[in-house]
C-alpha cells in the first residue's frame, strides 16, 4: 500500500497525486476522465473504466475425441458462471459429434449463450445477454415463485396420488439451476468490476447478498425433487390420511418461512426477517412429531417419509439463513 498525502489547492480544493506507474500501466493520457465510486465502507474506488463497456474476456478450450462430454459441460458451466463474455473451443481434427452435443446442450441450460461462428473444427460462443438487464431481486422473484410452484404441486401429487404431476415436477428443476447459474455470473463480474454494480445500481455487497439467497433457493429447489421422488415411490401405498396431514401442516409452515424469508429481502424488512427465523423451531417439533408417527409405518414406508419431512425441515432451516442473510445484509446498508 502507497501512503500519500492530502493537499490543498486554490484554497478550497483537495488533491491527491496518482502513482506514475499506474498512470503509464492504464495509458492514461492527460484531460482522460477518471471514475470515482465511493464504497459503503468509505473506501473511494478510482477506475478509468467509467465510460468503458466490459472488456471482452475469452476462455479457449482444447477438445478432442477422447474428451468426456461431462467434464465438458463443467468446464463451460464454469467459464459462463466465472463471467466470461466469449467461449472457443478448438479441435486438431473435425469437431467431435459429442462436443457439438455438449455445446448444444450448455446453450439450452444457460441465458445469453449462443454460437456466433462454427466450422469443421472450432465453435465460437458468445454471451448475448446484457446481465445488467437481468435485476438481482426479480431472479429472486423468479426462483422464488418457481420453487413454491414446485412445491405445492408435490403436495397436492401426494395428498391425490398424482404420480404424472410429480414427474413433471422433476422436469423443472434445471430452470432454477440456470437462473442460479445467471445470479452467480453477474456476482462474479460485480466482483471484478464496480462498474458493473454501478449500471446495475446496487452495492457489491448487495451482489454478495443475492447470489447468497440463489444459492439456498437452488438447494430448497434440490429439496423439492427430493421430495417428488419420495412421494412417487409412495404413489402405490395407501398411506394413513393423518399422516398426509401432518406432513401436510408441517409443509405449508416451511414454505411461509420462505415467503416471509423472501418477502424480508424485497422489503428489505429487518423486524420481519428476525421474527421469521423464531419459526423454525416451530417446524422442527413438527417434523419430530411425524417422523414419531411414521415408525408405525411398514420400513420402506418409513424411510421414504423420513426422508420428505427430513427435507421439508431442511427447507424450513435454509429459508431461515434467507433471513440471516436480510438481517446481516440491512446492518451492512445501515448508515
Amino acid at each position: 500500500m502507497e501512503i500519500r498525502r492530502v493537499q490543498m489547492t486554490g484554497g478550497s480544493s483537495y488533491i491527491v497525486t496518482l502513482p506514475k506507474d499506474w498512470i503509464k500501466n492504464l495509458n492514461i493520457q492527460k484531460n482522460d476522465p477518471i471514475g470515482l465510486f465511493r464504497q459503503t465502507d468509505g473506501t473511494l474506488l478510482i477506475t478509468p473504466k467509467m465510460n468503458r463497456e466490459q472488456t471482452e474476456r475469452i476462455k479457449e478450450f482444447k477438445v478432442d475425441d477422447k474428451i468426456n462430454k461431462d467434464f465438458l459441460f463443467r468446464n463451460l458451466i464454469g467459464a459462463y458462471i466465472a463471467g466470461y463474455n466469449s467461449i472457443k473451443l478448438k479441435s486438431k481434427s473435425r469437431m467431435p459429434p459429442n462436443v457439438r452435443i455438449t455445446v448444444r446442450n450448455f446453450t439450452q441450460t444457460t441465458i445469453g449463450q449462443e454460437v456466433v461462428e462454427e466450422t469443421d473444427n472450432s465453435i465460437y460462443l458468445k454471451d448475448l445477454l446484457n446481465p445488467a438487464e437481468m435485476p438481482f431481486h426479480r431472479t429472486i422473484k423468479r426462483m422464488h415463485i418457481m420453487v413454491k410452484g414446485m412445491y405445492d404441486d408435490a403436495i397436492y401429487s401426494l395428498k391425490n396420488n398424482d404420480k404424472h404431476l410429480a414427474e413433471d415436477i422433476l422436469k423443472r428443476d434445471n430452470e432454477i439451476d440456470r437462473l442460479h447459474w445467471l445470479v452467480a455470473r453477474q456476482h462474479n463480474i460485480i466482483q471484478r468490476d464496480v462498474n458493473f454494480a454501478e449500471k446495475m445500481g446496487i452495492s457489491s455487497e448487495y451482489a454478495t447478498t443475492a447470489f447468497l439467497i440463489s444459492r439456498i433457493l437452488e438447494r430448497i429447489g434440490d429439496h423439492v425433487i427430493r421430495i417428488t421422488n419420495n412421494i412417487i415411490l409412495l404413489s402405490d401405498v395407501d398411506l394413513d390420511k393423518k399422516i398426509i396431514e401432518k406432513i401436510e401442516d408441517a409443509g405449508n409452515l416451511s414454505i411461509q418461512i420462505l415467503n416471509k424469508s423472501i418477502g424480508s429481502f424485497s422489503k428489505k424488512d429487518i423486524n420481519e426477517a428476525n421474527e421469521n427465523i423464531g419459526s423454525v423451531k416451530n417446524l422442527e417439533k413438527k417434523c419430530l412429531d411425524i417422523s414419531t408417527l411414521a415408525l408405525k409405518q411398514d420400513q420402506e414406508i418409513t424411510i421414504s417419509i423420513g426422508y420428505i419431512v427430513e427435507s421439508i425441515r431442511r427447507i424450513g432451516e435454509y429459508a431461515g439463513d434467507i433471513s440471516e442473510s436480510v438481517i446481516n445484509q440491512l446492518i451492512t446498508e445501515d448508515k
